[in-house]
């Protein structure tokens, strides 16, 4: 307890940070609120969809997310552009796909093509505007008002922080990315979602009586896979549910799957068999992660903020979480990686209405931010406002029948024949991992030429899910009958309509996807205040070419 006190003394905090029961976040009075709404962005990384009480999984991981589901709107067919952190963020800022804005790696953030983000947007009209969390983006601390960053091994520190701080990040860092097998042998104010809410409250405190935008970008639950007491706890790996398919499918899925299956063996050995206990620290961090969104919360609520704050909660990507016997992510585009939780509460929007039909995007968050402050969608936005479906209000539905999404960094795929070593997506690490403790010194990155190879590309519609990819290779998936996407019908008779309609699908996406920003002296007609293209669509001609 007292390095606790110490800890919120340093942070300046003090008493603001008590959590309130959950019965108690509706209660409390506010003053009508301003005309205009402050914006919370929150991102977790590696954030799996469907692990939550209300989207039906059996444990009770995130009750406050479920919570502002509730009294909001859970988007249940959300999915990002690039199952990657860094094209992912990027088209959440921008609104734009990654074949517009450029950055199609996690290392092309110098590539970056927009004309306007979010933050030049809320910026314009008088907004202050900040960043507490993980960037990975082109954000640079001078764009912003106020700015804590932190990575996935450590971050910012008051003057003088605290030594089990400094400690902290020092053991996160020699984890090399890997599992803990171990509790975490620090307190849960030392853990980063832990301090970047309270960041997040020092901003509020500070820019509260004013519009703001803030985004609170939680590093977690990627890896390193490592959870306190008493999560640790929390989901015992013997009760943890079972896996959808473990790594027998490697033999049907290829040798991309195959190969970063052997690099994840050869670098930390026996991590198939330790599947239990990496998906017990995910599931534990989840709800370290939902407890400093009730805290969060609470804090908003004590200061009459949440009343005038539109929320929206997703994540950059999904995890394999040992599906197929795989880590974090990588290969392919899984539903595990390309699926997302995105939730929308707070001022403004209607409440009880989840969305499991539409089909949304994280490019769609940018558009809808803009609308819900009265501001212009800017030039070269590629997403569309969801701002009429989170107020009641009725919408196109053939607008949201589907999604697209893309990965891979071109050339073509390594094959056996190629004999690629593994170290060609090892780097050398300092952790406590079996093979740092021989003297080998070896992490991975499951973000490497092998893995990134090529170009496929991806839409949803209904049950049904098209994979196709620079060769001419296809995918087709009935999610509805194969949640493990095992049995392929592309080329099968049986789905051949299904094939013909979604390979349609695609082509208009890829289409519609190619960089809409100005670039000579034609002036286009914009799809109009929605970013909406639904009455141009099947056939139905643009009004100009209407006889």
């Amino acid at each position: 307890m007292v390095q606790r006190r110490e800890f919120l003394k340093v942070a300046s905090l003090g008493a603001a940070n008590a959590v309130l029961p959950m019965s108690k976040l509706a209660g409390a009075s506010a003053p009508p609120p301003a005309t205009r709404p402050n914006i919370l962005i929150m991102i977790s990384d590696q954030h799996r969809a469907g692990l939550t009480k209300r989207s039906g999984y059996p444990l009770d991981t995130s009750p406050m997310l479920d919570e502002l589901a509730r009294q909001g709107v859970g988007c249940d067919r959300a999915y990002v552009t690039c199952p990657v952190c860094m094209p992912s963020r990027t088209t959440m800022l921008t609104g734009r796909w990654p074949e517009a804005h450029r950055v199609r790696q996690n290392s092309g953030a110098r590539d970056v093509v927009f004309e306007k983000d979010i933050f030049d947007v809320v910026k314009a009209a008088g907004y202050k505007t900040g960043l507490a969390g993980k960037n990975h983006t082109y954000l640079k601390p001078e764009k912003l008002d106020f700015w804590r960053e932190y990575g996935h091994l450590g971050g910012w520190k008051p003057t003088n922080a605290p030594k089990e701080i400094v400690q902290y990040d020092d053991w996160l860092q020699r984890l090399d990315f890997g599992d803990s097998q171990v509790p975490t042998p620090f307190p849960v104010e030392t853990q980063l979602p832990y301090r970047i809410v309270s960041d997040a409250m020092a901003f509020m405190e500070r820019f509260g009586d004013q519009p703001f935008a803030l985004e609170v970008s939680f590093p977690e639950p990627h890896n390193p896979e490592q959870v306190p007491h008493p999560y640790w706890d929390m989901y015992p790996p013997d009760q943890v549910p079972p896996r959808c398919i473990g790594p027998e499918a490697l033999k049907d899925k290829g040798f991309r799957w195959q190969w970063l299956y052997g690099l994840e063996q050869a670098t930390y050995p026996g991590y198939e068999k330790q599947w239990r206990r990496y998906k017990s620290n995910y599931l534990g961090m989840l709800r370290l992660l939902d407890d400093q969104l009730t805290r969060l919360v609470s804090f908003m609520k004590q200061r009459h903020l949440f009343e005038n704050t539109i929320i929206v909660y997703l994540a950059d990507h999904g995890d394999y979480l040992m599906e197929y016997g795989l880590g974090h992510k990588g290969v392919g585009m899984s539903e595990a990686l390309t699926r997302i939780p995105m939730v929308w509460s707070g001022c403004g929007i209607q409440g009880g209405r989840p969305h499991e039909q539409a089909f949304v995007s994280n490019a769609d968050v940018m558009p809808t931010l803009c609308e819900a402050i009265g501001a212009e969608i800017p030039r070269g936005v590629q997403g569309r406002s969801l701002w009429p479906i989170l107020q009641g209000k009725d919408y196109p539905q053939e607008e949201f029948r589907s999604i697209y999404s893309g990965v891979g960094v071109g050339g073509l795929y390594y094959e056996a024949s190629d004999n690629v070593p593994y170290r060609i997506a090892q780097f050398k690490g300092k952790g406590t991992s079996h093979r740092v403790l021989k003297g080998e010194g070896w992490s991975f990155d499951e973000l490497d030429p092998v893995t990134q190879a090529g170009y496929m590309k991806m839409v949803r519609m209904g049950d049904w899910k098209l994979i196709y990819d620079m060769m001419g290779y296809g995918q087709l998936y009935h999610l509805a009958s194969d949640p493990c996407e095992m049995k392929n019908l592309f080329g099968d008779p049986s789905a051949a309509d299904e094939q013909a309609r979604l390979m349609a699908e695609l082509l208009m996406w890829t289409i519609r996807s190619e960089d809409t920003l100005p670039t000579n002296a034609y002036k286009t007609k914009w799809p109009g205040k929605h970013n909406w293209y639904s009455p141009y669509r099947h056939g139905k001609a643009p009004e100009a070419f209407i006889p």
